[in-house]
């Protein structure tokens, strides 16, 4: 026998039989990751009784940063036509403290829902922001496994679209991001971080496992509002993908793509 046959590649191979086990959620929601839900609806009324600290459009295709203060509410709404933004959070007093996709993703699920926490980078590992208003809660898990608001899929960048497409572009969340916090915040492309995909319908495939998008359901006026558990920068690229109803890779027509509105609201 070669050095390079293995033993069971010959004609008495039999296929290896695996026992079955029930899944065992890993990170069942410990304690901090579990909120006071009429707590978090009365800090939504105070500051939206209160004042609007902060308005700006992010415009179609380009970034924009903004801070908020411990308690403050924001408001993402989609203000012209269906879009999808990707959205990074750091402390604002220390930007090594930055969000965790991956950690949040463990101790929620792929896709957040009203009442789960956005979670710093270790070795700070506290929420950085809490998420209580969805005018698309409704909407689920679908058919195939899609849902909204993931924190799975990374922003979408310029050095993967070359090794799809073979040639060089600028224009993804990933450059705008970097656009946004180098001139708005004097920070670098090394800031930029995995995001929380919001508005926008994914899933994998049941028999590939590869992760897909769907065109997102959010319309004119949808919108989702997130509390600052800490004083934060935040910063939101209006993707360049638009609704996402066009892969990676192929040109993506103007019209699908729209501006995205953020107020923060803050009490009185």
């Amino acid at each position: 026998m070669s050095s390079t046959t293995q033993p069971w590649c010959g004609k008495d191979f039999k296929p290896r039989v695996f026992k079955k086990h029930p899944p065992t959620v890993c990170y069942d929601k410990p304690a901090a990751a579990q909120v006071n839900k009429s707590h978090y609806d009365d800090l939504r009324y105070q500051a939206i009784m209160g004042d609007v600290v902060e308005s700006l459009i992010v415009p179609k295709r380009t970034a924009r940063t903004w801070t908020m203060q411990k308690g403050d509410l924001c408001r993402v709404t989609v203000c012209e036509g269906s879009q999808v933004g990707d959205m990074n959070f750091w402390n604002l007093e220390n930007t090594k403290e930055r969000f965790y996709s991956g950690k949040t993703r463990q101790l929620h699920s792929t896709h957040l829902k009203v009442y789960d926490r956005l979670w710093s980078c270790l070795p700070y590992l506290r929420p950085m922001a809490t998420f209580v208003f969805d005018t698309l809660s409704n909407y689920g898990v679908d058919e195939d496994g899609g849902s909204l608001h993931d924190v799975v899929g990374t922003r979408c960048d310029d050095y993967t679209y070359k090794l799809i497409a073979g040639k060089d572009r600028v224009g993804s969340c990933h450059s705008s991001l970097t656009k946004a916090v180098v001139e708005e915040r004097g920070m670098s492309e090394e800031d930029v971080h995995d995001v929380w995909n919001i508005f926008m319908c994914t899933g994998f495939t049941n028999d590939t496992q590869q992760y897909f998008c769907k065109p997102s359901p959010a319309q004119k006026g949808d919108f989702i509002e997130f509390i600052a558990d800490m004083n934060l920068l935040v910063a939101l690229s209006a993707c360049p993908q638009g609704d996402v109803s066009v892969a990676v890779g192929k040109e993506v027509p103007d019209e699908i793509c729209h501006p995205l509105k953020v107020e923060v609201f803050r009490k009185k």
